[in-house]
Order: C-alpha cells, then sequence, then structure tokens
C-alpha cells in the first residue's frame, strides 16, 4: 500500500532530472500521474515529446498509471490544459508539483532583457500559471489537495550570475506562503522545496560527477523526491504542514526561516541622516 494511492499528481518538467525522479517516486507511492515537459534544451530552447513519453513508459513498465502532457508551463491556456488533462483522464487532482524550468546564467551588466525574461517566465510566471488553474480547481472540488513549489537557494540567500532565476525562485518562495494562506479554508496545502542535486543545468556548469559503485549517490535527483510525496500526503495534510520552505540534499531535509526582523534601532520621532549616521552601527554589532 503506498503513501498516495488513490490519488492523482501532476508533475511538470518530469521529462528528466529532478521532475524525473518525482514522477517516478509518487507513481511507486500510488499516485496517477501526469507528466509534463515541453521537452526544451538546458537553455529551454526547442521541445521534444520524447522525455516525457520515456518516463510515461517508465512508470507503465513498473506497473503504475501515467500519461504525458507536453505543455508549455508559461502558456496560461497551455497551463489549464495541463489540470485538465489530470481531470479528464483521471477525474480529480490532488497533488500539483511545480518542477518546470531552465537557466540562462549571466553577470548583471552582461544579461539581456530576454534572458532576464525567459527565466523568469518558466519558473515565476510557469509557477503561477499551472497553481492558478489547479487552485481553482480545488476550490471547486472541494476535496482539498497539495501543492508543491520548486524554489532554490539562489533564490533564497542570492547567488553570482543569476539574477535571473535568484529572483524567479525568490519569488517563487513568497507567493508559495502566500497560497498557504490563500488556500487554507479549502484544506489544500501549499509548500515549496529548495533542493540541491545533480541536474542537466548543474553539469553544464560543473561537469559530470563520478560516483564510486556502491557508494550513496548524494547528488542523485531521485534523493529529491520522497519529500515530495509526503508533502502530497494526506499525513502532511493531517498535520497542517503548509507554508513551509524545505532544503533538501542528499539525505538532508532542513526547514528554512523566512525573513523576520532580527534587531532595530528606534527614536520618538523622524530620523535625520545625521542621526543615521551615529546609530546604524548598532544594526550589525
Amino acid at each position: 500500500m503506498g503513501l498516495l494511492d488513490g490519488k492523482v499528481a501532476i508533475v511538470t518538467g518530469a521529462g528528466r532530472g529532478i521532475g524525473r525522479g518525482e514522477a517516478l517516486c509518487l507513481a511507486s507511492e500510488g499516485a496517477k500521474v501526469v507528466v509534463n515537459d515541453l521537452g526544451g534544451e538546458w537553455d529551454g530552447t526547442g521541445s521534444d515529446e520524447r522525455p516525457a513519453a520515456s518516463v510515461v513508459e517508465e512508470i507503465r513498465a513498473a506497473g503504475g498509471v501515467a500519461i504525458p502532457n507536453y505543455e508549455s508551463v508559461c502558456d496560461f491556456e497551455g497551463a489549464r490544459r495541463i489540470i485538465d488533462s489530470a481531470i479528464g483522464e483521471f477525474g480529480r487532482l490532488d497533488l500539483l508539483v511545480n518542477n518546470a524550468g531552465f537557466v540562462r546564467d549571466r553577470m548583471l551588466f552582461k544579461m539581456s532583457e530576454e534572458e532576464f525574461d525567459a527565466v523568469v517566465a518558466v519558473h515565476l510566471k510557469g509557477t503561477f500559471c499551472v497553481g492558478r488553474w489547479a487552485a481553482a480547481y480545488f476550490r471547486d472540488a472541494k476535496h482539498g489537495g497539495s501543492i508543491v513549489n520548486t524554489t532554490s537557494q539562489a533564490g533564497l540567500t542570492g547567488n553570482v550570475g543569476q539574477t535571473n532565476y535568484s529572483a524567479a525562485k525568490g519569488g517563487i518562495a513568497i507567493m508559495t506562503l502566500t497560497w498557504s494562506y490563500e488556500l487554507r479554508k479549502y484544506d489544500v496545502i501549499c509548500n515549496a522545496i529548495a533542493p540541491t542535486a545533480r541536474t542537466r543545468m548543474t553539469e553544464r556548469t560543473f561537469g559530470a560527477m563520478e560516483v564510486p559503485e556502491g557508494e550513496f549517490d548524494e547528488a542523485a535527483p531521485e534523493n529529491i523526491a520522497p519529500l515530495v510525496a509526503y508533502l502530497g500526503s494526506d499525513e502532511a495534510r493531517a498535520r497542517d504542514i503548509s507554508g513551509y520552505i524545505f532544503n533538501v540534499r542528499a539525505g538532508e531535509v532542513d526547514l528554512f526561516a523566512g525573513w523576520r526582523t532580527v534587531k532595530g534601532i528606534d527614536k520618538n520621532g523622524r530620523w535625520t541622516a545625521a542621526e543615521l549616521v551615529e546609530r546604524m552601527p548598532e544594526l550589525f554589532t
């Protein structure tokens, strides 16, 4: 008996890497899975139906149930069709995993408008588009559900050369918290993960990593999936685990704390710039 028996899940960007691992894991836990992937290259260019279709065949070969979907998450109406594919084929939706994305790294002073727009579109807008239609479904279906978004440490702490990616991933983190407030009344939990694992993007940057035979592969993309399965389960909903950001890598799961006041200075009235010259160092000592 699987943790997700009877549930229906959508995983975007599920044709390779972390998304593929999530789709396979959810199916192994009993979920029927919509495997969405446009099939673009590492930088988002092009399209190819083979990655999503291949993952569907893997799931079916293992005795699971899955269908492919090739829509772009950036397309508002296409995102609705992703949701509709689950409902049309399986009659319901219980779990949405927003994973699709790509990178176009560049230092700020070299980044083009197109490089910024493309990355923000797939990560931030794409998460919004699919999440928006899922939320409307959950509101009307009244059976509860779960959304798991994908942020990144780059979006929580910043990273050199990733203005576009960091901005999008930071936006996803805050969007996740907002959704958790808005959807609570509909028994929908919403969380985000910041995964650390090997992907096409990391291999392009850092190269392939050799793992000695028999040793635990700490960078395997499949390491991420069990947490996603848990966050999509009735157990997580029963515990009202919502509005959280989790870092996950290898065998580690860490809970992030969001922006919060850590220290302050105050006076009775408006500050002058000269006064701040004197008092601002207090914030950093």
